[in-house]
């Protein structure tokens, strides 16, 4: 059954409310400024130490022992992941040799979802409607009821064992003699889900916080199946406090790295503009193909951050322009009218903000291909001119 909450802001509030909004958007404007001034200073320089480390790099064929002709050196290699290790969790006694142990959590709860409608009134008001649903679902916390708009739904939730979901990562990994530093480790993907066998129920059971009623031992609360535990009384039909782990792990494979050797284990690259590089695939990839990925990666972050900063700037400009629509409310229809338009408004004025910024850092950080392009722009409006002059003639 939804729950309904009904609010409402007088023409006043929501006038002192958009005018308190402008400073936010100053300082939303200047965030957005550094995010698009770094970020092409990012994307340069990334661009600059993953060319630089491509000059230096050697592609080593055999890995099998430590070589002293390599210290210091940039290298690509290829070799299989290997570890010794045995990683286990403390809780449920699960055990596997593996690169990493991950241990993913869910809670059956109940979870409240909200739908709001705004409507405007004459005079400037404004009236929001919102209304509250709730359903039982697996999340990845418990989820606090107590805090539910509906009085009949809070304080049902209830969970039957308080855990962290966590990964364990070997300590000892080799790359043919070499050790893998963490950082390279942490790169590694290809995990798979566990079969397993069998928990330590009386290590599992001493989690339980809240027992049921009806449980006359916890081992009937504790079921194994797959690369899940599930802990409750049924699983094919889940009770509110049901908790739900899986496992699955990062088996040894076969990796394509470039780093720095450095005795017997490796570390990032630093090219001379100070930023680091090095790079981990999976499976069996060429040195030019690791870094044509590389500069595909950095192109990717580039874009996605200059978006992001473009968004930014225009919601920055609307919180500006926030006022002008919210005067206008009282005719909502004026209101809707002025509202479009300080948006559109604010598209092209953050938008053109975002790009002369771009423009300047790129006249900052590739000050010669800025150049070129301010020359062939001032080439092409000369033409222009003087086509447009022969032409009157």
């Amino acid at each position: 059954m939804a729950y309904t909450e009904v609010t409402s802001k007088s023409w006043f509030q929501r006038i002192g409310e958009s005018f308190g909004g402008i400073l936010g958007g100053f300082v939303l404007i200047a965030l957005a400024t550094w995010l698009l001034w770094w970020n092409e200073g990012r994307t340069f320089k990334t661009a600059g130490a993953i060319g630089e480390a491509e000059l230096v790099t050697e592609d080593v064929s055999d890995v099998s022992r430590i070589d002293p002709a390599l210290e210091g050196k940039v290298i690509h290699a290829i070799a299989r992941a290997e570890t010794k290790d045995i990683l286990r969790d403390p809780v449920f006694g699960v055990e596997v040799q593996a690169i990493n142990l991950a241990k993913d959590v869910e809670y059956y709860q109940w979870e409240e979802h909200s739908h709001s409608e705004t409507r405007k009134k004459l005079g400037g008001g404004e009236e929001t409607v919102t209304t509250y649903t709730y359903e039982k679902e697996w999340t990845s916390r418990p989820v606090d009821s107590n805090s539910f708009k509906d009085p009949a739904y809070r304080g049902l939730n209830t969970t039957l064992a308080q855990l962290d979901g966590k990964t364990i990562w070997a300590s000892n990994v080799t790359f043919g003699a070499y050790k893998l530093p963490d950082f390279l480790v942490h790169s590694i993907g290809g995990s798979e889900a566990m079969t397993l066998t069998s928990v330590d129920v009386a290590s599992v059971a001493g989690v339980l916080t809240a027992p049921r009623e009806y449980a006359t031992s916890p081992d009937m609360l504790i079921h194994v199946s797959g690369s899940t535990v599930y802990i409750g009384a049924n699983p094919g039909s889940p009770t509110v406090g049901d908790v739900r782990v899986s496992f699955s792990y990062t088996p040894e494979a076969d990796v394509s790295i470039v780093a720095q050797v450095i005795r017997d284990t490796f570390e990032k690259f630093t090219a001379s503009n100070g930023y680091t590089f090095s790079r981990l695939d999976m499976g069996k990839v060429g040195m030019t193909r690791m870094f044509e990925g590389a500069r595909s990666d950095n192109t990717i972050m580039a874009w996605i951050l200059r978006v992001v900063g473009i968004i930014l700037v225009v919601v920055g400009i609307g919180m500006i322009f926030k006022p002008l629509s919210v005067i206008a409310d009282v005719i909502p229809l004026l209101g809707t009218i002025v509202g479009a338009g300080t948006g559109v408004v604010a598209f092209l004025l953050g938008l053109a903000w975002s790009l002369v910024v771009i423009a300047i850092a790129w006249v900052r950080f590739r000050p010669i291909v800025a150049g070129c392009l301010i020359a062939a722009a001032v080439v092409l409006v000369y033409l222009s001119y003087a086509k447009g002059k022969k032409a009157s003639a």
